[in-house]
């Protein structure tokens, strides 16, 4: 389970404008792949209370990983597109990630 801050930029301290929440799980038995379901959840801004939802396979190694947007609500009803997540940084030690996701959707 995850409910990880959503922010402008890819660093710490950025301003948080919602709310990554969803799922993840092992769908690989060759390599770290992860199956990915999950919201972005927006509480700020013109954004505030809507979502894009978001589902896909995550080689979480490979550079720059694409996975479907499969719909939305509120502001990104009807959304379809894809998200590219890229790792911005890692921490082995504490199994923290920072990751960087540029999305693209088409909505009502």
């Amino acid at each position: 389970m995850i409910d990880d801050p959503l922010t402008v930029r890819p660093e710490v301290n950025s301003e948080q404008v919602g709310r990554a929440q969803g799922i993840y799980a092992s769908a690989s038995q060759s390599e770290i792949s992860f199956l990915m379901a999950f919201n972005l959840f927006f509480t700020e801004g013109k954004y505030n209370g809507s979502t894009l939802s978001i589902l896909g396979r995550n080689s979480i190694f490979s550079g720059i990983r694409e996975m479907p947007v499969v719909g939305g609500s509120g502001l990104f009803r009807f959304a379809r597109g894809y998200a590219k997540a890229k790792t911005y940084m890692v921490n082995l030690k504490t199994n923290d990630a920072i990751v960087e996701y540029d999305v693209y959707v088409f909505h009502y």
